[in-house]
């Protein structure tokens, strides 16, 4: 039997519009939503929840995290390594179900978590960690896995350069990720979807806090770009890229690759290219005002101190020039649950704060292909709602304040 549960509030937003209404009734049968208004009338049989003064917006969504690194502290409240080779498979993907609970708790009911850098000996733990959330095991996100990430040897995304390892020390297969020339990338690719992926991802150039080459440096050839896009798309997957410097932004987009993460040092030419072509962004700019680089090694410190700020005066640029953005956070960049400070960074950086809201919302479900039944308060969509004090369309950092957050029709927080 279908069960329908009607959510009053004081408040509802339309994202497409920027609009605020007032009051809220939303009704619920079984994970979808079936009216939005203000005077619907309740079935008798209903459940009735009513949450006061908030204002009611669709789950938001980061399309740039890592659930398996980062969150819980260690014995003593001693902060883990992101990358520490002391954690097993299996350990990871517990942390994972945790830092998916924080997650999901702090409003962010869809995510993409793009691309494992860990040794796990060829298994997708993101995919395991997706599945058990979507059979109910776990509270958490609706997960869009990537599998490993597709490196070449010594890329940023290679595990054995965050820590500057030793040849052999951890010998790591095409199916972990190291793939070098056109076959191997064809069958890396192949690999992350035979095994459970949903969106690949690769490292197109060198990032800031590992020990590979310098951020702007294009780490695969062309031909390898073309190889990767085409294997995903013949799939039906898109391709998302760690892209930092110019010249590999712009051979990402030549390629065909679909999003293009980071993008710090895009030029004017390139984030042009970026708007005619359609090409999305995922900027994760919050990362360059808080990410804590203190604890990094000298080097690493350097290249944030010269990146980060051509990172914040890049986003600027893309959101005048009309970029397709989508919101990310890299967390554990940013801690896992500080999601929504970076829709206060978007609006710092120049957008508008319903800007920002697509961002998380509708934008990022046109990423995912999923524009149909996410990221909108919609007859048809799934029932992804959560609930926040205030106006968000007028103060953005509300967002940081989830009251309530119901995933597929199911409520998990109510505050």
């Amino acid at each position: 039997m279908s069960e329908t549960t009607v959510l009053r509030a004081a408040r509802w937003v339309d994202v497409d519009k920027g609009v605020v209404h007032a009051p809220a009734v939303v009704i619920v049968r079984d994970n979808r939503i079936e009216s939005v208004g203000s005077d619907a009338t309740a079935p008798g049989d209903s459940t009735v929840i009513d949450l006061g003064d908030v204002t009611l917006l669709p789950g938001l969504m980061d399309m740039e995290l890592n659930l398996l690194i980062g969150g819980p502290d260690g014995p003593g409240g001693l902060p883990q390594p992101m990358h520490g080779v002391q954690d097993d498979p299996a350990y990871r993907t517990l942390r994972g179900a945790v830092n998916a609970r924080t997650t999901l708790l702090a409003g962010f009911t869809t995510v993409r978590n793009l691309g494992l850098m860990v040794k796990t000996g060829g298994y997708l733990l993101d995919v395991a960690l997706q599945r058990a959330i979507d059979q109910g095991w776990f509270i958490g996100p609706r997960i869009v896995p990537a599998g490993h990430a597709v490196t070449p040897y010594g890329g940023h995304l290679d595990p054995t350069v965050f820590q500057r390892l030793a040849p052999g020390i951890m010998p790591l297969s095409v199916g972990e990720g190291i793939a070098n020339g056109v076959p191997e990338v064809r069958a890396c690719v192949r690999y992350q979807i035979r095994h459970g992926a949903k969106v690949i991802k690769v490292s197109a150039s060198g990032g800031v806090m590992s020990h590979s080459t310098s951020p702007g440096s294009q780490q695969y050839s062309d031909e390898e770009f073309v190889a990767i896009a085409d294997e995903a798309h013949r799939a039906g997957l898109r391709v998302a890229a760690h892209a930092v410097g110019d010249t590999a932004i712009r051979a990402c987009i030549t390629a065909g690759i679909d999003c293009v993460e980071h993008g710090f040092l895009a030029t004017d030419e390139t984030l042009a290219l970026m708007a005619e072509v359609g090409t999305f962004l995922v900027s994760t700019t919050y990362l360059t005002d808080a990410m804590a680089v203190e604890r990094a090694a000298p080097e690493l410190r350097k290249k944030a101190a010269e990146v980060f700020p051509q990172a914040r005066s890049m986003l600027p640029k893309a959101i005048k020039a009309g970029v397709r953005i989508a919101c990310g956070t890299d967390a554990p960049a940013i801690p896992h649950g500080e999601n929504a400070k970076e829709l206060g960074a978007l609006v710092e950086r120049g957008m508008s704060p319903t800007e920002a809201l697509r961002a998380a919302t509708v934008t990022s479900a046109e990423l995912i292909d999923r524009e149909d039944e996410l990221g909108r308060l919609a007859p048809g969509y799934l029932a992804d709602i959560i609930g926040v004090p205030g106006n968000p369309c007028e103060d953005i950092t509300v967002t940081s304040d989830v009251r309530f957050v119901m995933k597929d029709g199911r409520v998990y927080k109510n505050e």
